[in-house]
This record gives C-alpha cells, sequence and structure tokens, in this order.
C-alpha cells in the first residue's frame, strides 16, 4: 500500500484529506498534533515515533529527523543499493508527504524556525520522480481528484507540486533572513546599511494580487510583496469600485507617498506617475479643491490621495470629477455612501506608507538599487544667493514647490502659490520646456509664485522665463558651473534664489 506522511501546523483540510486518501487505500503517517487529529477522527494512523523508535525530543524541535523517515523519502526504488538498504535498515518508502510549516512570518522568533518541516519538504521534492510534496492545503482538492481518476500522480503533477515546494522553502528562507538581518544589520536582506550598498540580497517576492491588466490591456499584470518587507498594500482595503489594473496601483502608490511627506492636511491628484495636483491646507475639503484647481484638464481620470478622513463635503466634491482611484486613511459613513454611488471608483483605505529599506527597479535581467529619495522641507538648510530675501509665506510656498517637485518625473519644475501647486512641468528633455509648460499652466497664478526645479539651471534661459511671468522666487539645487549667471538673473529680474544642495531627479 502506497503511504502518506502528515505533519502539517495548519491543519485546516488535513482530517479531510487524510480520510480520502485512507478509503483510496493509503497507510497513514503523521506527527504530534497532527496524528492526534487524525485519531480523534477514528482514522488509522500511525505516529512518527513508532516509525523512529523514539519520542519527540527537545521540547519538540527532533521529530522527523530519522532516517527511517527521510530514508523512506528519498529512496530510489529503481536503484537497487537503495532497495538493499531500505530491506537492510527496514524501511519502508514514503509516497506522499504533505506539510505546512511554522508561520515564522507571523510570530518570527527562534523556535518558528522549523527545520523538520523544511527537510521533509525539500527531501519530497528533490524525489520527486516517485514522492508527491503538499506544501498547501489549497492542492488537497487537486491532488485528490487525480488520485480518484487515475489511481496516481502523474510524473508532471509531481514535478509541478516540487516546484511549487521550493518557492515555499526559499520564501520561508527569505523571511528567516530578513528577520536575522534586522537584527543584526547584516547586508543580506533589504535593510539599510549605511555604511554600504549591499553586496548579495536575499529577495523573494509573493504574488499578493492579480491586476486586471498591466500598462495597457494585453499585457497581463500583478502585485507582488518583497517577503519579510513592510508594505502598506498588504493591509490596504479596496470598499468599492473595478479590480485595480497595473498603473491604478503605481499612480496610487505616487499619490500616497506625496501626500504624507506633509503634516498638514494635503491632497495630491496624480495622473501617469505625476502629481497634475497639490495643496496643503488647514482642512481637506480646501486642500482638495485646491490640488483639482492646478490642472483640472489632467485631473480628468487621476488618482487622488488624501492624508486626512474623507469627508463628506470632500466627497460630494470629488464626485462631480471622474477619478479612477481615491484613497485615504478613513471615510466617514456618509462620505463613503456619497462615493459608493460611483460605481467604478476604486475606493482604498490604507494606512501611512513605509518608506524604509531601498528602491528596487527592474532593468533587463538585473536590478537597480537605490536609497529611497527623501525630499526635506526644512528651509533653515537653504541657502538664499539673491540679493532679495524671502518672506515667511514665500519659504512656506518654496518648501511645497520643493517636496512636491522631487515627486515630479524630470526635467520638472513646479510653481507654488498660498501652499498649491499652481503650474506643473513633467518629464520634459530640456528644463526651458518644462518651466514653460508649468507657466502655461499656471496661467495669471504664475504671478508672485515660488518656483522649484528639480535640479541645477545649466542656463540662465530658465530662470529669464520664469521671470516672464512673474515668478518671485526660484528654488533650486544649485551646481552649475553657470550659476552665477542664474543669480546674476534671479538679481536683475527682482527675484529670490534659493538654493537647497540636493537634487531630486525622477526618472
Amino acid at each position: 500500500m502506497p503511504r502518506a506522511l502528515l505533519s502539517v501546523y495548519d491543519k485546516t483540510g488535513v482530517v479531510d484529506f487524510a480520510s480520502a486518501l485512507h478509503e483510496l487505500g493509503w497507510d497513514l503517517l503523521a506527527s504530534g498534533g497532527t496524528a492526534q487529529a487524525l485519531r480523534d477522527a477514528s482514522l488509522p494512523v500511525v505516529d512518527i515515533a513508532d516509525v523512529t523508535g523514539y519520542p519527540a525530543i527537545l521540547g519538540h524541535r527532533v521529530v522527523t529527523l530519522h532516517p527511517s523517515v527521510h530514508g523512506g523519502i528519498l529512496a530510489d526504488t529503481t536503484d537497487a543499493t537503495h532497495r538493499a538498504d531500505l530491506e537492510r535498515h527496514n524501511i519502508s518508502p514514503i509516497d506522499l508527504v504533505a506539510v505546512s510549516l511554522y508561520p515564522f512570518e507571523t510570530k518570527p522568533s527562534i523556535e518558528l524556525i522549523d527545520i523538520g518541516g523544511p527537510s521533509l519538504v525539500r527531501g519530497a521534492a528533490k524525489n520527486h520522480a516517485r514522492v508527491a510534496v503538499v506544501t498547501d492545503r489549497a492542492q488537497y482538492g487537486e491532488v485528490l481528484a487525480e488520485l480518484r481518476a487515475s489511481g496516481a500522480l502523474s510524473a508532471g503533477t509531481r514535478q509541478q507540486l516540487a516546484a511549487r515546494a521550493f518557492a515555499v522553502t526559499a520564501a520561508y528562507d527569505a523571511q528567516v533572513a530578513a528577520w536575522f538581518a534586522r537584527a543584526t544589520g547584516d547586508d543580506s536582506a533589504l535593510a539599510v546599511r549605511p555604511d554600504a550598498l549591499p553586496e548579495r540580497l536575499t529577495l523573494q517576492l509573493e504574488r499578493e494580487a492579480t491586476l486586471r491588466y498591466g500598462e495597457n490591456p494585453h499585457q497581463r499584470g500583478a502585485r507582488y510583496r518583497v517577503v519579510g518587507e513592510s508594505s502598506w498594500w498588504s493591509s490596504a482595503e479596496q470598499l468599492g469600485g473595478k479590480e485595480m489594473s497595473y498603473l491604478n496601483v503605481f499612480d496610487a502608490d505616487a499619490a500616497w507617498s506625496l501626500v504624507h511627506r506633509f503634516a498638514e492636511p494635503a491632497a495630491a491628484v496624480v495622473k501617469h506617475a505625476n502629481p497634475c495636483g497639490l495643496a496643503v491646507a488647514s482642512d481637506i475639503e480646501t486642500a482638495y479643491k485646491r490640488a483639482h484647481e492646478c490642472d483640472p484638464v489632467s485631473a480628468f481620470g487621476g488618482i487622488v490621495g488624501l492624508n486626512r478622513p474623507m469627508t463628506k463635503a470632500t466627497a460630494q466634491a470629488l464626485v462631480e470629477v471622474f477619478t479612477e482611484v481615491l484613497i485615504a486613511p478613513d471615510f466617514e459613513p456618509a462620505a463613503l455612501e456619497v462615493l459608493l454611488t460611483k460605481k467604478n471608483l476604486r475606493i482604498l483605505r490604507a494606512r501611512q506608507p513605509f518608506r524604509d529599506g531601498w528602491s528596487l527597479r527592474g532593468v533587463d535581467g538585473a536590478v537597480l538599487l537605490q536609497d529611497h529619495d527623501v525630499p526635506s522641507a526644512d528651509t533653515s538648510q537653504w541657502q538664499v544667493v539673491s540679493t532679495k530675501q524671502p518672506t515667511a509665506a514665500q519659504l512656506r510656498d518654496a518648501a511645497v514647490a520643493w517636496v512636491t517637485c522631487a515627486a515630479v518625473s524630470s526635467n520638472a519644475i513646479v510653481l507654488a502659490r498660498d501652499n498649491s501647486a499652481v503650474g506643473i512641468g513633467a518629464g520634459q528633455q530640456n528644463r526651458v520646456d518644462a518651466a514653460r509648460i508649468a507657466c502655461t499652466r499656471a496661467g495669471e497664478r504664475a504671478q508672485g509664485a515660488v518656483a522649484a526645479s528639480d535640479a541645477f539651471f545649466p542656463f540662465r534661459d530658465g530662470p529669464d522665463a520664469l521671470a516672464a511671468v512673474g515668478v518671485a522666487v526660484i528654488v533650486q539645487p544649485g551646481g552649475s558651473q553657470r550659476d552665477d549667471e542664474s543669480i546674476a538673473a534671479a538679481n536683475e529680474h527682482g527675484m529670490v534664489m534659493i538654493f537647497t544642495g540636493q537634487r531630486h531627479f525622477r526618472h
């Protein structure tokens, strides 16, 4: 008779699985709590201790680690020497292994580092030519269906189960490695070390959501979680609307990250990963309305992020505009009632984003890694290089423009006035065109505004273009060989020019 070894931490469905195997003529082996669960269901089961001749020892650390178990799993019964070893040591082959590992990720600790489970899984997966390995209760039904239909599992099925098994143990090891890396400051996971880029990364991805499609409908798309890392996406709740697409996720992440750069109530409108509106105000309704006013044309079909709970008044303003995604920390019941009248509006409730660790981006067959770019709104570190000095109000607008500009694709220019973006020029191959686009979108609102540039002006034509529409203040990193020309232009036009000393390219 074929034999199945069952050793599962998560016992959901295991009794029904074992009962079906028994009905199909399988002998059952089990350990500890799994064996007890099968006995409680009146199923005939042989305890692993009766196979090995040893009880569980060392506080259950050693249960299945024994030649009578692993010999039965790893034996190649087509090999005469293996068959001789089995007979010499009175070991019977094991044909199926079902294991669920200790839930290390939920409660990381030394005692939840599973040793016997991964050993069983890896042994069975290695010997998949003969042994089936089940690592997920979702596989119980599929395995039973094939056994009932064919009497045995095909070589292809056993290979697929083995592939999944090695993915499970790899992910488990990644969880443990990441935990140790945080505890020790090692560079083998995504934890940041201040002294060096990591020589090696332990990176395991787990699919959390299948998306409607990728960047375009003909492309498949999914969202994966980096195992061992924190992500606000893992706990985000979708309260309404259609399924998320690739670009919905990408743009929502950009909006959520941007609004959380501000301590005051803030709203961002994002389109194609670029802000087309940002405002800071005393209340969230005002912030949203001002953010929308920055560029109402681009806001059509955009993504809105709010860093305060959604109010009914804000919801009433938002539903007047076609919006793809709305994300907020919470929703007043009356606000949610209003929003749900828009059946296609994707409504997300989420916690504050995490921005620790490294930033990763894929290129062909490789990954680029860098620190997260965190723009500072601390104006005390900035240098006023013009003759004219900024007012307190202009410095506040400069901080808003500067932080927003860091979220805009390069080359980027952002015009801000009264704590709100009024014109944004994004993704241009030269800085003058970015300035012209921002000024055009701002129109008359450019008069007296602050302009932020994500990198230095290589020539004075950029400052001249901004001065021509009445911009009063320019905040930029500085560092060009022609900084003197830009400073001279600012002085000629009676403008304030501020150097931050830090560039914020974003590609």
